[in-house]
């Protein structure tokens, strides 16, 4: 586990049936569920020092919103992971390194907390590893059917413990650690 109290945190929301999003990668399922605040988004948002997500993830969020509204870096750095973009926009720096060796650079720093936003294909290889410390999944209510998973199929085991467990309106959160 991390010796440094930095912690890497998933927290978001899936369909009862475990997706995060339809196959087209678009979460209208989700937009409109609950406001940020009664889900304990905004209190999540404030005790993150670093953002991490895919570029799926990123374009999916760009599509809705103007780069003055982007919800993610505001006081906070934030890393969009791609093999196709370098450099950095008005929102995010793009990593173009290893998803694993970035993310062990960063959970170096002492006392930090960072957020995978989205995404299963940036989940799974820190799961691999076991660099995952936290988990605070919500779930919607909705049964999509079919969609892009939280976790992709893997030969490897995670135990967990659950800490707690919080009704938000209409979803679900369910807080875990690995063990």
């Amino acid at each position: 586990m991390n010796n440094s109290n930095t912690k890497l945190v998933f927290y978001g929301a899936v369909s009862l049936d475990g997706y995060l999003a339809r196959d087209d990668h678009s979460l209208d399922w989700l937009l409109g569920t609950e406001g940020e605040e009664e889900i304990g988004a905004t209190e999540f948002f404030s005790t993150i020092d670093i953002v991490l997500m895919g570029r799926k993830t990123y374009e999916q969020i760009m599509l809705n919103l103007s780069d003055d509204d982007f919800p993610y870096n505001k006081g906070k750095e934030c890393y969009v992971f791609s093999r196709s973009l370098t450099g950095s926009d008005n929102n995010v720096k793009f990593v173009n390194d290893d998803i694993v060796d970035f993310t062990k650079s960063l959970k170096k720093e002492k006392g930090k907390r960072i957020w995978i936003v989205g995404g299963g294909e940036v989940l799974y290889p820190l799961l691999q590893e076991r660099l995952v410390d936290e988990f605070y999944i919500q779930f919607a209510p909705i049964i999509l059917g079919s969609g892009i998973p939280l976790f992709l199929p893997s030969d490897i085991e995670n135990e967990v413990k659950l800490l707690d467990v919080k009704h938000c309106k209409q979803l679900a959160e369910l807080h875990y650690e690995l063990k």
